[in-house]
């Protein structure tokens, strides 16, 4: 239940933040224009996504593309700086650091939203 209060208030501090954004910041610029060597597709179905965990290299640019299957979703990634909906369903990344991202949906999709989480595990 903490877990599921806290990732409710990042999402929704992730939202402020992203509403009150002006302009790009020139790392934002920078990954605009990166090729991506690797693609990470995500499927969304109602209240759950295709994986539990997915996997991706460190320094490495990656494509994630979200797939809404049924329903509809977003997925909110802070760790990464990663957000996508269906108006913007793909985005390319460089992940900086080794580690393990809780990946939630950001969409509201009914009553077994709170708990479709993931987890994008950056490898070395």
């Amino acid at each position: 239940m903490k877990k599921s209060i806290a990732l409710l208030i990042s999402i929704l501090l992730m939202s402020i933040l992203a509403a009150c954004g002006g302009g790009t910041n020139s790392a934002d610029q920078e990954a605009e224009n990166i090729t991506a060597k690797d693609k990470l597709v995500i499927k969304a179905t109602n209240y759950e996504f295709d994986k539990k965990e997915y996997h991706i290299k460190k320094d490495v640019p990656v494509q994630i593309v979200l797939e809404n299957v049924s329903g509809n979703h977003g997925i909110l990634v802070p760790g990464l700086k990663l957000q996508l909906d269906s108006k913007h369903s793909s985005k390319v990344i460089v992940p900086k650091q080794a580690g393990e991202y809780e990946m939630a949906c950001s969409v509201f999709c009914g009553s077994g939203h709170t708990g479709m989480i993931a987890k994008i595990v950056v490898d070395e």
